[in-house]
């Protein structure tokens, strides 16, 4: 992304014998527009072309923009195409096939109003647009396209239609090229974490793993006097309240985060899988819960359990909302509403999922029990502030040879549960449906999951550019 922001290369694809400034006026919009929402762009200069107003027509026209976002190659996040008219489907292809970018492509087409249909006021975008998706399709170049078939330039639709490409174009560009950190091998009772390491870097998902003893290794050779420790040790403070039972374990814990986190910094992992369950416990003695939620606030997902797949899967709803994504069981149901299941983990939620900031620092539940509390000490204990959310899955199905993945939407309730660990008390429709699909086609108990609605946008970045399998709760 160009200064850390998405940048888009920007086509206005017009025709000669329409009027000029239909195509200067919508330019002028849809680049205040991707101003405004801190979007960068490239296009055209207003003289490159004879028709002006950086629009373009002709083979001349597609070769000279092709030319310009090939030189903008590592930059273009992806392509803006604006039809204030009819436009050319000419040029606007000639521009897409020969600049090769790889990135996604939307399509906009703007209305005409009733009372201005005469030679200098028509527009016929909305024939236009039928046109330049034909030939993307004739070429094999997968798009994607705004909420309705035109709408004026004006409309706000246009804001909503921008933002949600370029949740498209972050989901898409980076799981084409990512890296999932693996720290620790998959723990024996987990056979539902198993993943196709070669199917999914087919998708171009590197799977970057380090055995679980170098981390605590690493844990071990750092000082008490190490600053970045003790400025973690004040973070996890401003994180979570911290039993003052449990402060000299706190050391501990915030030792491997250290660690973890330098090791994520130096091996440039965009999410992680980390062996949780029991090993970290058992020979070192802590749980990694907060280190886990930390980093999902700072924009790396974490999976427990060694779930790789799991870890992709609250990447790309990262992705598409800009916000921390969560890992849970589907794990209980809730009374005998069928429409509501608890959703769960030991405690690993990042704050920014849980919605509030009563969150406390408890040795983990079931291990608790097994390997005592002070072995176990640094998960999360919270219950998730309601509000709606998005759930996402997929899961490598070797058999088939191909990537699974369902989608969809719901409700976290404000209604208790007396459960410890994170709590999400969940409402999805059609809940029964949705598990029957989970169970017939083998995807694990894990779901990520996260507060915002965003399964339009992992549906079309799935559907038109990944090409994986998806199903589509309702």
């Amino acid at each position: 992304m160009k200064n850390g922001k998405v940048c888009f290369g920007v086509i206005i694809g017009t025709r000669a014998y329409f009027n000029s400034e239909l195509a200067k006026d919508v330019k002028k919009q849809l680049l205040k527009v991707l101003d405004e929402q801190g979007y960068e762009y490239i296009i055209l200069p207003e003289d490159a072309t004879p028709t002006g107003a950086s629009s373009i027509e002709t083979i001349e026209d597609g070769i000279k923009n092709a030319e310009l976002f090939r030189a903008h190659r590592d930059e273009i996040d992806g392509i803006i195409v604006s039809l204030p008219n009819f436009g050319y489907e000419i040029g606007i292809i000639n521009t897409i096939a020969r600049a090769e970018l790889n990135v996604p492509v939307l399509v906009q087409a703007c209305d005409d109003e009733n009372d201005k249909v005469d030679l200098d006021s028509r527009r016929d975008a909305f024939c236009g647009k039928i046109s330049v998706c034909n030939n993307l399709y004739q070429y094999g170049i997968p798009f994607s396209l705004t909420s309705l078939h035109t709408y004026s330039i004006y409309s706000d639709l246009l804001v909503k239609d921008i933002n949600k490409f370029a949740g498209i174009c972050r989901v898409v560009n980076t799981l084409r090229h990512c890296r999932i950190g693996q720290i620790g091998t998959r723990p024996l009772g987990f056979n539902t974490c198993r993943a196709s390491e070669k199917l999914l870097q087919r998708s171009g998902i590197t799977v970057v793993p380090a055995d679980l003893s170098e981390l605590i290794f690493a844990a071990q050779k750092i000082e008490d006097n190490d600053p970045a420790l003790i400025q973690k040790l004040k973070d996890i403070h401003d994180y979570a309240k911290v039993p003052e039972a449990y402060e000299d374990k706190l050391r501990t814990q915030a030792k491997f985060g250290v660690a973890v986190e330098q090791w994520v910094k130096d091996n440039k992992v965009d999410a992680l899988a980390l062996q949780c369950w029991d090993s970290l416990e058992q020979n070192y003695g802590c749980a990694p819960c907060i280190t886990m939620a930390m980093l999902g606030d700072m924009g790396v997902p974490c999976a427990c359990e060694t779930d790789i797949a799991g870890a992709v899967s609250m990447l790309a709803l990262h992705l598409a909302s800009g916000e921390a994504a969560a890992l849970a069981d589907w794990n209980n149901n809730f009374a005998e509403d069928r429409n509501k299941c608890v959703c769960t983990h030991c405690g690993n939620f990042p704050r920014g999922f849980i919605g509030n900031s009563d969150l406390k620092l408890t040795p983990l539940g079931v291990l608790g029990r097994t390997l005592g509390k002070v072995r176990t000490f640094g998960a999360i204990d919270a219950k998730v502030s309601e509000g709606n959310f998005t759930f996402f899955r997929i899961s490598t199905d070797d058999a088939a040879g191909k990537i699974r993945a369902y989608v969809g939407e719901g409700e976290i309730t404000n209604e208790p549960y007396g459960m410890d660990g994170c709590i999400a008390v969940t409402k999805v429709d059609n809940l029964q449906k949705l598990m029957k699909h989970i169970c017939r086609n083998g995807f694990e108990h894990h779901v990520a999951l996260v507060r915002t609605d965003v399964a339009d946008i992992l549906q079309d970045a799935i559907e038109n550019y990944l090409g994986w399998d998806l199903y589509v709760h309702e």
